[in-house]
Order: structure tokens, then C-alpha cells, then sequence
């Protein structure tokens, strides 16, 4: 293997590694059982001491 090839390599694994990083967290951001936390994190800036 030379240089070029690792190069293209790693190049598709990062762009395939973050897309899949990506749609998990997407995922779990809008599955609907973690609405009630995320709602609840929404509002803290708001609340008073």
C-alpha cells in the first residue's frame, strides 16, 4: 500500500465514521421518549434560582 491509497482510505472512513456518528445523534435527539428531557434542558436558562 502506498501513501496515496492509506490517504483515500481514511479519507472514506472519516466521512463514513461521522456520517454514521451523525445519524445516531440525530436519531436520539428526536426519538420521541427523550422529548421530556430535552424540553426540560430547554427551559433551564429560564427558571429562577
Amino acid at each position: 500500500m502506498d501513501h496515496q491509497t492509506i490517504t483515500q482510505l481514511s479519507g472514506t472512513f472519516g466521512v463514513v465514521f461521522f456520517t454514521v456518528m451523525f445519524a445516531i445523534v440525530l436519531v436520539y435527539a428526536l426519538w420521541p421518549r427523550n422529548k421530556k428531557k430535552f424540553d426540560h434542558a430547554a427551559r433551564l436558562p429560564l427558571e429562577k434560582d
